[in-house]
């Protein structure tokens, strides 16, 4: 993932650009609104950490140019007082902010939570179109409420069919026993074990091998998450 930092700080971008890259993400630095520009015209950019005090052009200026273009996440990074800028950048597209002074940890949750927003909306415009769910060898039909593999219809009970759709429609985003139990059961009590075997069942009709799922993976200890592409 590329994040774009702006702010004119140096030595905060310099401790904040190293922490992030120990997190994993590439980093672009830049220290005013133009030199923004030029990498956001010339580089993949996933997130931009966006300071409202630049020197040229401001923050809020930089992000009415890059919505006029782009949908790019933008986190603002904002002094305490600064709350008539801190709402005008929201208003104008800005999805988060963050107070200055604020705790690296804090930045990196938001951009994490940040992240996890985008990319299931993202998965779940990707995945429908009218009403259809396509998954490698799958065809998921939302409206008649069938599955297809290779052409041919799968048999699904009511339960197999609404776990089915609601990891494909949550594709690659990690569901919890419980959240998949409260989503397809709609009840208080949670019986995970009543969730694992419907899986089990699930996958012994939709993939190729299901001791080997390419579907419907498995994050041990946490829950369940669908691959749309069913690579192996």
């Amino acid at each position: 993932m590329n994040l774009l930092i702006v702010d004119d700080e140096k030595l905060l971008v310099k401790g904040l650009a190293a922490s992030l890259r120990k997190e994993g993400f590439q980093v672009c630095i830049a220290y005013d609104g133009r030199e923004a520009i030029d990498i956001l015209n010339n580089e993949k950019i996933d997130l931009i950490l966006l300071d409202i005090m630049l020197p040229g052009i401001d923050g809020i200026t930089l992000l009415r140019k890059i919505r006029e273009t782009m949908q790019i996440p933008v986190i603002m990074l904002t002094a305490k007082d600064d709350y008539a800028d801190m709402v005008l950048g929201l208003e104008l597209g800005a999805d988060d902010y963050v107070t200055k002074p604020f705790h690296t940890r804090v930045l990196i949750a938001r951009i994490n939570s940040l992240t996890r927003r985008v990319k299931m909306l993202q998965s779940r415009n990707d995945t429908v179109e009218h009403g259809i769910i396509y998954a490698g060898k799958l065809k998921i039909d939302l409206n008649r409420r069938s599955l297809f593999k290779d052409g041919k219809e799968i048999g699904l009970t009511a339960k197999e069919f609404d776990i089915l759709q609601t990891l494909a429609r949550n594709n690659e985003i990690v569901l919890s026993r419980e959240k998949i139990f409260d989503l397809v059961w709609n009840e208080l009590d949670c019986d995970t074990r009543t969730v694992d075997v419907h899986i089990s069942k699930l996958r012994e009709k939709i993939e190729d091998d299901a001791a080997n799922p390419c579907y419907i993976r498995t994050k041990w200890g946490v829950g369940y998450y669908f691959i749309k592409d069913g690579a192996g």
